[in-house]
């Protein structure tokens, strides 16, 4: 039997799945995979066994029960300032990733141009090829990492279909300001691009700053379709449920595709994340000081190291620079921190088409203190 060429030549085994299977395999403290050490508040836990026991244990709603749609349009309102309709511009999916991938599928079509800002996470691309797209790789600027108003404008073409927005950004903690969503108005402005925001670290950005999402620039927001993960929000990422705010007429295709890919999410889940949107919105409020925290306690733990950073302005994640210690490529320095160090974490070229002249790391720092406590005596020995 002959099999089909494979749709995506360039992917293989995600590096997340790797490096947490090298650091299993070699007892290593894993900050490399994005997420916590930790459970989420037990009072979200235990409303979802309340929900089970109660038969709330059937499919929900294509879109999302109702209940918690309308929390996240409160949340919206509260936060953004935007009034958007729990019926008509919210679908809760099975992760961000899926709300991304059903974004993208929805609206590009063969030879569309997606731009995309590197590092990128690593589900764009394949979810833009296979649509018959074509991602279109623009650097992020070091070391801030931040996006060059004209070089997008030198990149967008006739055939530019979508640019992506990640902020706050993953791998580079960097965020974007009110002045940034200004200078991309007015380039997209007049023409027919859409826009996909990535905001899944909304609630972790430190210092005081603010978050400036798409959804708080009424123009922008016409176009856009902004992706939110509970995951990230309430420490339980292995959940899978996500949210996607949209216009009506983008949501109406988005959730043609969301229908047939997974149609619908976690019931109890679902009802459980309501509660606890409803009685205790003091949790996201208090992320950033949560998450900040740990950003200057592990900042502090490895000062002394031979690693250079400056903090990240946002997300779990810290970019680090290991110049000082190797010449050695970033994914075989990686490699080496496991088997030699004990620490994991994810190399910042396996996000580039074109990496920049840095060798660069990144952490995550979403554990208890005693583990990152632990990770930076292995890390300052070096």
């Amino acid at each position: 039997m002959k099999y089909p060429t494979t749709k995506l030549p360039k992917v293989g085994t995600t590096i997340f799945t790797v490096m947490s299977q090298m650091a299993a395999e070699h007892n290593a403290i894993n900050l490399s995979q994005g997420f916590p050490d930790f459970d989420g508040p037990k009072k979200l836990l235990d409303a979802v066994g309340h929900y089970i026991t109660q038969g709330a244990n059937q499919y929900a709603p294509m879109t999302g029960m109702p209940v918690l749609r309308e929390e996240i349009a409160k949340k919206v309102t509260t936060l953004y300032g935007a009034t958007v309709s729990a019926e008509s511009e919210i679908t809760v999916t099975s992760g961000a990733t899926e709300a991304l991938f059903a974004a993208i599928s929805s609206v590009v079509q063969q030879g569309d141009e997606v731009i995309v800002f590197d590092p990128a996470y690593d589900s764009y691309e394949p979810a833009i090829e296979l649509n018959g797209g074509v991602a279109v790789h623009l650097q992020l600027q070091p070391p801030s990492f931040h996006i060059d108003w004209q070089h997008l404008k030198d990149a967008i073409t006739a055939r530019t279909r979508m640019i992506i927005i990640n902020t706050p950004h993953n791998p580079t903690g960097s965020i974007l300001s009110a002045q940034d969503l200004e200078q991309l108005a007015e380039l997209v402005r007049d023409t027919d691009i859409l826009l996909l925001g990535d905001e899944v670290y909304e609630h972790i950005v430190f210092d005081g700053q603010k978050h400036h999402s798409l959804l708080s620039h009424p123009e922008l927001y016409q176009r856009s379709f902004v992706v939110s993960s509970f995951g990230k929000t309430y420490h339980t990422t292995g959940w899978k449920i996500g949210y996607c705010v949209a216009p009506a007429i983008l949501s109406a295709e988005l959730r043609k595709v969301h229908q047939y890919l997974t149609f619908s999410t976690s019931t109890p889940m679902q009802l459980a994340l309501a509660d606890i949107m409803r009685d205790e919105p003091s949790h996201y409020h208090d992320l950033p000081r949560f998450y900040q925290h740990k950003r200057d306690l592990f900042n502090a733990l490895i000062k002394p190291s031979k690693f250079s950073f400056a903090p990240g302005e946002g997300t779990y994640f810290q970019l680090v620079d290991y110049s000082a210690i190797s010449d050695m490529g970033d994914v075989a320095f990686c490699q080496w921190l496991i088997k030699e160090v004990g620490v994991a974490a994810i190399p910042v070229s396996v996000f580039c088409q074109t990496p920049p002249q840095m060798k660069l790391v990144r952490f995550c720092f979403a554990k208890d203190d005693a583990t990152l406590r632990q990770a930076a005596e292995r890390l300052i020995a070096i």
